[in-house]
Parts: C-alpha cells; structure tokens; sequence
C-alpha cells in the first residue's frame, strides 16, 4: 500500500468513528430535550406547596401547638414524610409563625390537611385538628415562592421589618436538609429566598429603624454613653427582660443583679448573665447600690416605691437611669419627681416604635418591587434547573458512545493505525466529547427557556 492509499485509510476511519459518535450523540441530545418537555420531573413546580399558620389567622398560643422540638424533627418529619409520599419537606417554627413546605402531587384539600395533622399530631383532639386543618394559609406552585419571598423578607411578619425571620429560614432549611427532608426544588427555593432577603434588607430601610420596645430600650440606653461595668439592677426575668439582658451582655456589661418573684428564673437568668439572683421580696433590703435600674414584671401596682428606691440608692444622688417597660409601670411616679433619674418608659419607647413603623411601611412597595423582579428571576433559574436535570444524563452517554466505537466497533480500525494517528484521533474525540456536552446543553437552555 502506498503512502498515499494509507493516508486515505486513515481518513476514512476518521470519518467513520466521527460520524458514528456525531450521530449517536445528536441522537442522545434529542432524546434528552423530549424527555424533558414531556416530562412530568420531581422538579415540577407545581408540586411545591406551602401550608403557613401565622398571626394572620390564630392565635399566638394556638400556634405555638403546633411547635416540634428540633430533638423530634427528623423522626415524626420522616415518618410524615414517607406517610404521604413527600418527595421534600420542611419545618419553620418561629414564635409567631409555623409553616410546612413540602412537594406532592396530591391534592392539597382541608381533607388532605386534616389526615396529616392526625399522623403528625396523634394527641390533638378532633376540634383542634378541625381547627389548624381550616385556619391554614395555602399556596402552590410560584405563589409558594412568592409567599416565602415576602416571608424572608418581613413584609409579611407581625413586626414589618424583623430581620430576624431570615435566620430563622435559613436555620429551618438547614436543619431540615441535614435531616435528610429536602431536596432539589426547596433547595432552590431557599438559596433564592436567601439571596433576595439579603437585597432587601441592603437596598431598602425596612428594617434600618428598631420598632420593638426592647430593641429600642438598649438603643436609648447605648446612646447616653452608660460605662460598661454600670452596676444593673434587672427587676423581673420574663422574656423582655432577658431579651433586653442578652442585648446588654453582648455589648459588654457585666454587672448584673436579677431579681423575680420566683427565683429560679431570676438563677436561670443570672447565670446566662454570670451575674447575681435575689427573689423580689430582696428588693426593699438590697443596699449595694446601682447605675441602671431595668424592670419589667407583671405586677398590677408599683415595684419600685419612693421608700424601695431611696434604700436601692444607698447614698448616692447621682443621676441614675431607669427603663421601666412594664404596663402599669413598675416606677413609681413621685421618685420621678424627687430623684434626679432619666426615665425611659413604654409609652415613649411605644410611640417611637410607631413611628418608626410607618418609616418602614413606606418601604414596602420598594420591597415589593424586588421580589416581583426576584420572582421573574426564579422562573429562569427554575427553568434552567429543569434542563439540566433533564440532560445530566448526555456526558455519561457520550462518553460511553465515545468507548463503545473506540473499544470495540472500530477497534480493529484504530489499531491498524500509527501512533501518530492514534493521538490524533484521541484529541479531535477529546474535542467533539466536550462540545457535544457544553454547546447544545447551552442551545437547550436558550430555546426552552424563551419556549413559551
């Protein structure tokens, strides 16, 4: 054979291996995109529903009923779960809010809501179960991503601009991930939620002024320059008061003194504190004196009397704050007028948060703005999402088209051929396997994301 005829060999096999990949791989691609516009994928978003109990429609403490501690979540999420045939499920417990998001392709009805608050909450009585399964706020589909969005982003919380609630998702989608309950879709779902919430708050004031009245105690307090080793006396451990405590420790004071009519609250708090317990009834014979003075109790008439905070001062004139946030104040008025005291009150802390309020409503409509943008977005990324899973499969089927003609349909062919040809061959194959896999994968995107 001459070197010419050999040449010619060569690229004829060329061509045949070449044509045979290009063929089944065109092949591959085409099924991939039928498969996907036909397909009926865990990824639909139809299937993704939201059945949210808020302020909106209970009561605080009916909500709080449905409250699962994190040590239980995995095991009756699970089972409920793999009761109903979840494909993803997950939990979001707050002090005000519950919600479930889960993706079925059932119907979501009372009916459906009832069967599964009998296997979630097997103690709760007929009326309570008749209760949560018609007091539930449901949405589907991009009205589930639509009310998660405005979830995240406070708008549609008790207090319009607590930034907390994006903690408090994020939290909720990692545990629930970690407990092996969610997947691709709320995945999705969250790491946009994330994304948009975190917009919001930087690109709009809806959460820059404090509305809450402990948020805007610490915040008057801060601002009056109060030395960090003030001597605080905390009168009352309920949950103002140990919020407003938490605040004053992370800013670094550290001179506590909690006092509460039943003392192991005032010890549970005191020790997160590292500071002192003492019951109230110590209050009139307490004699170390003090700096700032935060109350909050239940009481109906005044704590702190003219005689009790004469005996609390111990000497000492000197200008003292107190906070007093409790309705009726704990303060007595006359100590007011006598003392020389800065009195920080509910009703002043109170009409600062109203205000502050209305500063935050106007930023709703700007809020709203993004997160009709952010819903248009996730459309594309849903739809990217969608292609992607519907073609993961190409790269593994052609490289296994690739294997096949190289291993065993032109094998014979292949090794009639020199070195030299081999490495050639091995590049162009190398080449084509990485466009068949990157360039109609991206053409997919693009014709099925502006497919109508």
């Amino acid at each position: 054979m001459c070197f010419g005829e050999f040449n010619e060999k060569i690229n004829v096999v060329f061509k045949a291996i070449l044509n045979y990949v290009s063929d089944i791989s065109v092949t591959i691609l085409v099924e991939s995109l039928c498969k996907f516009v036909g397909s009926s994928d865990a990824l639909v978003l139809e299937h993704l529903n939201i059945a949210a109990f808020t302020h909106k429609n209970l009561e605080v403490t009916e909500i709080g009923m449905l409250h699962i501690e994190e040590q239980e979540q995995k095991e009756r999420l699970s089972s409920l779960k793999s009761a109903f045939g979840f494909s993803e499920l997950m939990f979001l417990s707050t002090c005000n809010r519950v919600e479930f998001t889960f993706c079925t392709d059932q119907i979501v009805s009372q009916s459906f809501l009832t069967a599964v608050f009998e296997t979630l909450y097997p103690n709760f009585t007929e009326n309570q179960i008749e209760t949560f399964s018609s007091s539930a706020e449901l949405t589907s589909g991009i009205q589930a991503v639509n009310h998660i969005l405005n979830v995240a982003s406070s708008i549609d919380s008790m207090v319009i601009g607590e930034r907390e609630i994006i903690t408090q998702v994020r939290s909720a989608f990692e545990r629930c991930r970690s407990n092996g309950l969610t997947g691709d879709l709320i995945r999705l779902v969250m790491r946009h939620t994330i994304e948009t919430a975190k917009k919001v708050y930087t690109e709009t004031s809806i959460a820059k002024k404090p509305v809450s009245v402990v948020s805007l105690a610490y915040h008057r307090l801060r601002d009056m320059n109060i030395s960090l080793d003030a001597r605080i006396l905390i009168i009352g451990a309920g949950m103002t008061n140990t919020n407003m405590s938490r605040f004053l420790k992370k800013h670094g004071f550290t001179k506590f003194v909690v006092f509460n009519r039943t003392l192991s609250k005032a010890e549970k708090l005191a020790h997160d504190l590292h500071g002192q317990a003492l019951p109230l009834s110590a209050l009139d014979s307490y004699s170390e004196g003090f700096d700032v003075i935060i109350s909050c109790t239940g009481a109906d008439s005044h704590i702190i009397t003219p005689e009790i905070y004469h005996n609390l001062l111990a000497g000492d004139e000197g200008r003292k704050v107190v906070i007093d946030i409790a309705l009726p104040q704990d303060l007595d008025p006359q100590i007011i007028e006598s003392h020389n005291v800065t009195h920080i009150s509910v009703n002043v802390l109170q009409k600062i948060s109203n205000e502050n309020l209305k500063e935050r409503s106007k930023e709703i409509a700007h809020v709203e703005s993004i997160i009709t943008a952010s819903l248009e977005e996730f459309k594309q990324i849903h739809r990217i999402r969608e292609v992607e899973i519907a073609m993961r499969e190409v790269p593994e089927k052609v490289k296994e088209i690739r294997s096949t003609a190289v291993n065993e349909i032109f094998k014979k062919d292949i090794d009639m051929l020199d070195e030299n040809s081999k490495d050639v061959l091995e590049k162009v194959l190398g080449y084509m396997e990485k466009k068949y896999m990157s360039v109609p994968m991206i053409m997919a995107k693009e014709i099925l994301i502006n497919k109508d």
